[in-house]
């Protein structure tokens, strides 16, 4: 497994939840993100990180997550506060291919993709 995220669960409404990535060595790119896709949906762009800090968020995120990353770990983290009910799916870590520095809210402009935990907000 090359990207393994943990940390989805059952959250009421307002609450917040900690997701975690471990990655690899040939999957710790200089870009990484974090999608969601709910039952129906199509995959969508939660936020991405480079490997320099720099930031890219969905428009519906709006200051309630955090992204980050600890290169020394080789783990992408995604805080999530005031959770809403619309916010369950799966959420799936993701990197872009090495080399590349340049966040893309794409997810076929990403390479690894990890399994999925699933995050339920209940009302």
């Amino acid at each position: 497994v090359q990207l393994q995220a943990c940390g989805g669960g059952l959250v009421q409404t307002g609450g917040s939840l900690r997701l975690s990535c471990a990655a690899s060595e040939r999957t710790f790119n200089p870009v990484m993100g974090w999608f969601r896709q709910a039952p129906g949906k199509q995959r969508e762009f939660v936020a991405a990180i480079t490997w320099n800090g720099g930031l890219r968020y969905g428009d519906f995120v709006k200051e309630r997550f955090i992204i980050s990353r600890d290169n020394a770990k080789k783990t992408l983290y995604l805080q999530m506060n005031n959770l809403k009910p619309e916010d369950t799916a799966a959420y799936y870590c993701a990197a872009r291919p090495n080399r590349v520095t340049v966040i893309s809210a794409a997810p076929a402009s990403y390479t690894f993709w990890g399994q999925g935990t699933q995050v339920t907000v209940s009302s």
